[in-house]
């Protein structure tokens, strides 16, 4: 009966998972027991973070969206504030043609409740209006639409779309909210937990995960000097390229706030990376605007170049 219960005393710290750690640049990463093994025979957990912080690639995929032909789903959803009834909202299908070096839009089918548009036909819902601007097309454009944006709403239009789809990165010209979302930088480190563990990703890839979670015991103050509350990054143990990520944002003063998860799966179409599908789920609140809570859906398939 002694031997049994040392045994079972024992058991738990005999099962648990090797955790290690591991610096970069002042930050503590918490390993699990596969990557503490992969280190071990040559895993360089130092460059698998340089590339993470230095990681333009899930950006630009979204970019490569106007690089193809695609047939994308579409589904938007304007709710109310508690986000259970739906005010406003647009299904679709549309496709995106190339011409060499120019792109244009076909709009397969559509369907919209409420005031989804304004009686002129413009978008009534600032969501709806970045969503068309990221993923709609109007008449015949060409290049990939890189150039400087011209006026502050576009300049806004612009950072609202790095700080969504380039978490983790310093936005230039945006007050208060802009230096906050630099995870790497040294004073916001403190204020996370990292780490790299090894997990199966939708559809089977064996991945490597670099993980950024705010950490439990902050205080208000503390709190108040973060933007990502969340931010997982899933790599391809072969390849080393992204094929998911999924992170939330939030942030509240007395003037502005919001609230926003993301949710995004990859592929690969021929050397370019994509995005296959987007999942969007968020509040904001602006000087001179009302309230905005929407949900969103966007999947991308037939890939043409």
């Amino acid at each position: 009966m002694r031997k049994f219960l040392l045994l079972l005393l024992l058991s738990p710290a005999l099962s648990a998972p090797a955790q290690d750690t591991a610096l970069y640049k002042g930050m503590t990463i918490n390993l699990d027991e596969v990557v503490v093994k992969a280190k071990r025979i040559g895993f360089d957990v130092n460059g698998f973070i340089k590339r993470v912080e230095d990681d333009t690639t899930f950006y630009r995929a979204f970019k490569n969206l106007r690089l193809v032909g695609f047939t994308a789903d579409n589904d938007i959803r304007i709710t109310d504030k508690k986000g259970g009834k739906t005010i406003a909202s647009l299904k679709s299908h549309t496709r995106q043609v190339m011409n060499g070096n120019c792109r244009s839009m076909e709009v397969l089918d559509e369907k919209t409740t409420g005031n989804f548009y304004t009686k002129k036909g413009n978008y009534n819902y600032y969501t709806a209006e970045l969503y068309a601007n990221l993923f709609f097309t109007k008449g015949t454009v060409c290049g990939d639409g890189s150039g400087h944006a011209k006026g502050s709403l576009e300049r806004h239009k612009s950072q609202l779309k790095q700080l969504i789809f380039n978490p983790g990165k310093p936005i230039s010209g945006v007050p208060v909210v802009g230096s906050k979302v630099a995870i790497f930088d040294r004073d916001l480190m403190r204020y996370y937990d990292f780490s790299i563990t090894s997990e199966t990703y939708a559809g089977g890839a064996d991945c490597y995960v670099f993980s950024a979670t705010i950490r439990k015991d902050l205080g208000s103050i503390d709190r108040a000097e973060v933007v990502i509350d969340e931010l997982i990054t899933y790599f391809n143990k072969e390849t080393m390229e992204i094929v998911g990520r999924k992170y939330s944002l939030s942030y509240k003063t007395m003037v502005f706030d919001f609230k926003v998860r993301m949710n995004v799966q990859m592929t690969k179409a021929g050397d370019l990376l994509l995005p296959a599908l987007i999942t969007y789920s968020g509040t904001w609140n602006v000087p001179f605007k009302k309230r905005e809570t929407a949900d969103f859906t966007a999947k991308f398939t037939a890939f043409e170049r």
